[in-house]
Parts: structure tokens; C-alpha cells; sequence
């Protein structure tokens, strides 16, 4: 099969296109999932869990894109839920090649059928994306109507959705992003955009929630405008648990968890016509697709970069 592949640590610089991969084993509890779109997370090349197994061994060459959707091809003993045939959506295991190939072995419970109303190509850009801002607004950060939340780096695959997503809950949204996003951002549902080079955010006042997908100083800074009682959640990096508790806030840094229901709660929004994708890019699975998931990595693009296999 094709695929995109690294057989040495490093960067995009190391990947290659190839036309004889082989076709992964579907194991007990897998499906084997014909890849027609795949989605690329900037900073998934330095993952420890993209170089090795769950037992530590090395498990190179690797797949990259974690990020799926396609048609279910085969079932392994024990895959429940699904059929042959089905169009489906979600994340590979961390532990485990992507789909940046023709073919993908994933656990079923990992799946969903995927939003009617979406092709591969936007559908792929969803299951990260989508995930990670819904665990992190309510899971997480318990966002509750009327309340305020200030979301940084709102103009990138997870913030777009987070920003639609919290809109949608009845929250005052204050979005902080390259001032290129927005004009995007803004007509998604935030309330008010800030540069994220300005010191004062737009002072927005007091939050409830911080949801931070940048780290470093955009995080150092958001301390002073969280509310007591309230909490600052990030995916880029652990949160000064000191700061928090001489504040009385929460902190949380948290991984997303692959989540069926998850995604079918974001299907049925996606298809009622609530929450849409915002792809940024795509190419196909090919020879220039190392490039374009090179520019990816140097940031730049709103939204989220698809591949499309089929």
C-alpha cells in the first residue's frame, strides 16, 4: 500500500512517500479502515508514543496522522458496533501507526460512523480536533451558560471548534489568535478577538475558564484574569499548580482520550448543522505531502491539514 513513512528520529525532513507498505494486521477488538482522508497534528512527530510501543520497543518505521476517516474494510474477532462497509470517523491509538497510508488498523471503540454531512477530507479534521475542545471545555474545565472563557489560540484546528463549541453551550467567548484568524474566528461565535501580542487579552475582565493551546507566556499571562473558584486547562503544558492554588483556581493539563460517544455527540452537532469544520489545508497522499505537513509544522495555517488518500 502507500504510505508516508519515518525510519529515522526527527522532524517532517524525515518523512517518505512509499507504494509498498505493508497492509497493517487487523488484530482482536480492530478494524481495518480504507483511509480516504487522513489529518496531520503539528508536534505529533515528538510524541515518545510515535516512536515506540506500548511495551517501549522501537516500532520504527512509523505512520503519521493520528486523525481518520474512511470505510471500514474488514472486522477483527471481537469488533462490535460496526459493519464492512461503514463510513466511519475517529483517532488511531497513540501507540500505533496513523493513517497517513491506504490502509489503518484501529480499535472499533475508537470509531464512529462519521457525520453524514461532512466529506473524508472535513470529517478527518474532526476526531483530534473536536475531542480535545469538547474534554477540555466541559470535562475538564465544567464551562457552564453564562459564564466566560478565554480560549488561546483560537484560529488553530482545536481552537476553531472549541470557539464554536463553547458558543453553542451559552458562554461569552474571548478568543486570541494571529490577527489573520480574526475575521474567521469571530464569525464562528467568539464574542471578542485579541491579538495574542497584546498584554491586556482586549481586558476581557474577569474568566471562568482559561483553555490554553499555546503555552508559555500566553499562559503565564492569563493568571491574573481567572476568577477564584475558576480553573485554567491546557494541552500544551502543565499549569503552575503554586500560581493556581495562592489564586484558588484549578489547573489542569490533560491528553485527549479516545471517545465514541464523544464523537457521536459531535456528529449529531456537525449534522444538525451546528459545528462546522474549518480545514486549512490539503494534498494528497503523495510525494509533495512531506512538505506540506513541513509548512504545518512551522505554523502559519488556520485550521487543519488534511491528506486525501481516496
Amino acid at each position: 500500500m502507500r504510505a508516508l513513512r519515518l525510519h529515522e528520529h526527527g522532524g517532517p525532513e524525515q518523512l517518505r512517500y512509499e507504494d509498498r507498505a505493508p497492509v497493517p494486521p487487523t488484530t482482536t477488538g480492530d478494524v481495518l479502515i480504507a483511509v480516504h482522508a487522513a489529518s496531520f497534528t503539528p508536534g505529533e512527530l515528538d510524541w515518545p508514543s510515535t516512536w515506540v510501543d506500548r511495551s517501549g520497543h522501537d516500532r520504527r518505521p512509523v505512520v503519521p496522522c493520528h486523525e481518520v476517516s474512511g470505510v471500514v474494510e474488514a472486522l477483527g474477532f471481537g469488533a462490535a458496533g460496526l459493519c464492512v462497509g461503514d463510513e466511519v470517523y475517529g483517532l488511531t491509538d497513540w501507540y500505533r501507526d496513523g493513517a497517513a497510508a491506504d490502509y489503518v488498523a484501529v480499535e472499533a471503540r475508537n470509531v464512529a460512523r462519521k457525520p453524514a454531512s461532512l466529506d473524508h477530507v472535513a470529517a478527518a479534521t474532526i476526531p483530534l480536533a473536536g475531542l480535545t475542545a469538547w474534554q477540555g471545555l466541559f470535562r475538564h474545565g465544567a464551562l457552564r451558560p453564562g459564564q466566560t472563557v478565554l480560549i488561546h489560540g483560537a484560529g488553530g484546528g482545536v481552537g476553531t471548534l472549541a470557539v464554536q463549541l463553547a458558543h453553542l453551550a451559552g458562554a461569552r467567548v474571548v478568543a486570541t489568535g494571529r490577527p489573520d484568524a480574526a475575521e474567521l474566528v469571530t464569525a464562528l461565535g467568539a464574542d471578542v478577538f485579541a491579538d495574542a501580542a497584546d498584554a491586556t487579552f482586549g481586558d476581557p475582565g474577569q474568566v471562568a475558564l482559561v483553555l490554553d493551546l499555546v503555552g508559555g507566556a500566553l499562559l503565564e499571562r492569563s493568571w491574573p484574569l481567572v476568577e477564584p473558584g475558576g480553573a485554567v486547562v491546557s494541552i500544551a503544558e502543565p499549569p503552575d499548580a503554586q500560581e493556581a492554588a495562592r489564586r484558588g483556581v484549578a489547573a489542569k493539563y490533560f491528553v485527549v482520550e479516545p471517545d465514541r460517544a464523544g464523537l457521536d455527540e459531535l456528529t449529531a452537532r456537525i449534522d444538525a448543522g451546528e459545528l462546522r469544520a474549518v480545514v486549512g489545508a490539503t494534498c494528497d497522499l503523495d510525494e509533495q505531502a512531506p512538505a506540506a505537513i513541513a509548512a504545518k509544522e512551522r505554523g502559519g495555517t488556520t485550521g487543519k491539514l488534511a491528506l486525501q488518500v481516496r
